[in-house]
């Protein structure tokens, strides 16, 4: 397999920019995840990798090799599309052979490279039928095995399971996951999908509008983001954001904020006071609020609840807190209801601070 380097990668249609300034290692026989909101360039990424899109400006190599000016098939990487892009008229293993066949490998290595791919997807059973005859689950394996067979030093993956029903997805992301383990490649996979961000990679490559937010584990950028839009763009729900004002108090600092006073702790305090002009954004996520139970008063924050989602294991509570928005994550069994006046205990450690005029995190917690 190979390391894939962007260096200084963009990507311009005439006067829009698609992909600014992209630094970026993809390591050998790692699993990176592109994760951003549609339109933010994820995807254009992929396809300058693949040879599908000339690169503007920078360079690219894969496994230490320039590959600005070579062809697609001259780059040994294989490609899952987020269509299926079967040939329907195929049986399933005239589908995995065909590319061998277009690069004249042996009859005996063809047949090898597909019953094996067939064997690792569980879809041996299935090599006599057409496309039409499988399930959304059975074509997406198809596809997948369809690249297998090339033995490729990169796999591209470009939102391949967005066809599929919830149930299915899953299924399928734990059956990429035993893949990458058993081939060891190197993966660059495309989502939007925060949920397959955090569960599949092995570091998240966060992009917005073109940019490269931050590149970290999947834990480090849920509890270190690097900035406002990484923090409420992972994690669902998303992030709470106060905007607050900083007073001194009994020798701390208080964040006044939804019309309450909350006390920051030393660590935070100290990052909030690089605040120029005493204001800052608090981000609060959902699950570090829990019913108050006797939490002192400075650690808590109350307001009207205006909805609730039961979702059998967990409540997802939307409150109303002087006007601004709030939401929690609470246990099941939480009495909770709507139009109840409620109060919650924060926790404070676990506070993220933003710079109102940067958007760039003050403190990250952890």
């Amino acid at each position: 397999m190979a390391e894939v380097v962007f260096d200084h990668v963009s990507k311009r249609y005439g006067s829009v920019v698609v992909l600014r300034d992209l630094d970026l290692v993809v390591r050998d026989r790692e699993f990176l995840v592109l994760v951003g909101p549609s339109g933010c360039g994820k995807s254009t990424a992929m396809r300058l990798v693949a040879g599908l899109e000339e690169i503007t400006a920078g360079t690219l190599s894969i496994g230490g090799r320039v590959v600005n000016d070579l062809a697609p098939r001259d780059r040994d990487v294989a490609m899952v599309f987020q269509s299926y892009a079967l040939y329907p008229h195929m049986s399933v293993y005239d589908n995995l052979a065909y590319a061998l066949r277009l690069r004249r490998f042996s009859r005996d290595e063809i047949d090898r490279r597909v019953r094996d791919a067939a064997r690792s997807l569980g879809i041996d059973a299935l090599l006599a039928r057409k496309p039409r005859e499988l399930s959304g689950g059975q074509r997406q394996r198809v596809a997948l095995g369809r690249a297998i067979v090339r033995e490729a030093q990169v796999f591209l993956m470009d939102e391949p399971l967005s066809n599929l029903d919830a149930q299915l997805r899953v299924q399928t992301r734990a059956e990429l996951i035993r893949l990458h383990d058993r081939l060891r490649a190197t993966v660059i996979y495309v989502t939007h999908d925060q949920v397959e961000a955090m569960t599949m990679g092995d570091r998240l490559a966060v992009l917005n509008a073109g940019v490269l937010q931050q590149l970290d584990t999947p834990q480090g950028v849920y509890e270190r983001p690097a900035n406002l839009f990484v923090a409420r763009f992972i994690g669902s729900p998303s992030m709470n954001v106060l905007p607050a004002r900083l007073e001194p108090a009994d020798g701390a600092l208080d964040a006044l904020l939804a019309g309450q006073r909350l006390r920051l702790p030393p660590e935070q305090a100290a990052a909030a006071r690089a605040a120029t002009d005493g204001s800052v954004l608090v981000g609060i996520r959902p699950e570090h609020l829990s019913l108050a139970d006797g939490a002192a008063p400075d650690a808590t924050l109350s307001g009207r609840v205006e909805l609730v989602e039961r979702l059998g294991s967990e409540l997802i509570v939307y409150l109303d807190a002087a006007g601004t928005p709030l939401t929690a994550r609470l246990p099941a069994d939480a009495p909770v209801a709507r139009g109840d006046s409620l109060t919650l205990a924060v926790a404070r450690d676990r506070l993220h601070l933003f710079d109102p005029q940067t958007e760039r995190a003050l403190t990250p917690a952890g």
